[in-house]
């Protein structure tokens, strides 16, 4: 049997397919994480990043998620070291899921920073300070971006605004390593940030 399509529907029809097909589109270029969507690729100083993985960072024995952590490279892997050696840029994104006070987020770092580099605390300690000061309480849907620039050191920047830069590879290193260093916030957080499942 066959369907007869009036003449005038058919732009309508055709409009239709067009939407479906931008929608699948939109849906292929980003991936989500306990219902925050991030995209498939990013621009960063004029090179592109993919989107290497996300986790989920929960915390305290009850589980409450504060914030899914995006980490963009320029060559996706599942090898924390190549990440953390790679010549090119590479950045972290934290899109919060629930309040977190600025004293909160300093003893954050403070204990980042005491596991993924110990042994360089004394040389880092200013420059952590630096990022202390930035610090001010951020609430559900803001985003804390750390873009490492070859070279150089970490832009930090907070819902677009940049904020500053901490100069120094060593201190770019040490604070990438927080999450991709052998003692991460949790193994769950890195493993998603290297590809696994966001749980």
């Amino acid at each position: 049997m066959r369907m007869h399509v009036p003449v005038a529907s058919l732009p309508a029809l055709v409009l239709g397919a067009l939407l479906l097909c931008a929608g699948s589109a939109r849906a292929a270029a980003a991936r989500e994480c306990d219902g925050v969507s991030f995209p498939e690729h990013i621009q960063a100083r004029g090179q592109t990043l993919t989107l290497n993985g996300l986790g989920l960072r929960k915390a305290t024995i009850f589980g409450i998620k504060v914030y899914v952590g995006a980490l963009y490279v320029a060559q996706p892997t599942a090898d924390a070291q190549a990440i953390l050696a790679s010549p090119d840029p590479v950045e972290m994104q934290l899109r919060f899921l629930f309040r977190v006070t600025a004293g909160q987020l300093r003893d954050a770092w403070r204990e980042g920073f005491e596991k993924s580099a110990a042994g360089e605390l004394p040389r880092l300690r200013s420059r952590i300070a630096q990022l202390d000061a930035w610090m001010r309480s951020v609430k559900s849907g803001q985003r804390m971006t750390f873009l490492r620039i070859p070279g150089v050191g970490i832009e930090y920047s907070l819902d677009g605004a940049v904020e500053g830069t901490i100069h120094g590879e060593d201190f770019a290193r040490a604070f990438l390593a927080i999450w991709l260093g052998p003692a991460p916030p949790s193994r769950e957080l890195r493993a998603g940030l290297l590809g696994g499942p966001c749980a």
